[in-house]
């Protein structure tokens, strides 16, 4: 690797991250036959240091996953507008003397995966960490007439509702997009999602479905979707709209889509994640 230019992504843990698989493909496949993209496993209590190391050892970039989102946004030197909105970053470049710059591609990544434009449309979105903060501010932004937040813990879809603008919620209240940012249901079965606060039947009172989580199969919620005919967004769609929109900030070529969407749907993870 002596030479090369180097991306990365920082997670803990982080070993069951496709997106190696997926931006050393979109390297590939623009030409850039010198550039790695690698994982960066970091405990929190090391994320600081290893932030400010990356530019000395060759990297241009890295992404930012679980638990280190909002952590990455308080390094960063300089922070796009929706960044410091959102409270998260999922994407930071390096560039000398500029030093650490912030963005966060998990929202417009969202917004342009929905089947509809969400003007004037309402929204629940479920969970309240970095992921559940960029979808929230996302659906605002391109103007939902309403969204509203449930969290197990109440008091965290309060506060992310106070910090954006959304309404906390107690119950799954129907909507014309559902959004799941949280971890619960992975392993469970079709005929329950774990702990999300719904059952299979309420989907029909939804008209599209998103999961930000990922695995080897789709999600109990995403099969219960699509057995019902909604259009659904999985969550290795919107890792492939997040990753062409950094290799893109990373580089300045144009994301090969194609091609990481192949090498993602290719790639075995060894277990279920979220963005």
């Amino acid at each position: 690797m002596n030479g090369a230019t180097r991306l990365g992504v920082l997670g803990w843990p982080v070993a069951h991250s496709r997106s190696p698989a997926m931006q050393n493909a979109a390297l590939s496949a623009v030409g850039l036959r010198d550039w790695r993209y690698q994982l960066l496993p970091v405990p929190p209590e090391l994320l600081a240091e290893t932030v400010g190391a990356l530019p000395g050892a060759g990297f241009r970039g890295a992404n930012v996953t679980i638990p280190h989102k909002e952590a990455a946004l308080s390094l960063a030197t300089a922070t796009t507008p929706r960044a410091r909105a959102i409270g998260a970053a999922n994407t930071l470049t390096f560039d000398g003397l500029a030093g650490i710059h912030a963005d966060n591609t998990d929202a417009p990544a969202l917004i342009q995966a929905l089947p509809f434009p969400v003007g004037g449309r309402t929204a629940l979105v479920l969970g309240a960490g970095g992921s559940a903060r960029a979808a929230v501010w996302a659906l605002l932004d391109a103007g939902a007439g309403e969204v509203r937040v449930w969290n197990r813990t109440p008091e965290r879809a309060g506060r992310l509702s106070a910090d954006l603008g959304a309404i906390p919620t107690e119950i799954a209240e129907p909507a014309d997009v559902l959004v799941n940012c949280t971890p619960s249901g992975l392993h469970a079965d079709d005929s329950t999602f774990g702990e999300l606060p719904l059952s299979p039947d309420a989907l029909g009172d939804f008209a599209c479905v998103v999961d930000f989580v990922y695995a080897d199969t789709e999600t109990a919620l995403i099969r219960a979707a699509r057995a019902r005919s909604l259009p659904v967004i999985d969550g290795l769609e919107l890792l492939v709209g997040q990753g062409a929109l950094s290799f893109e900030l990373f580089t300045g070529r144009r994301a090969p889509v194609d091609a990481m969407r192949l090498a993602v749907r290719a790639s075995p993870a060894s277990v279920s994640s979220i963005r």
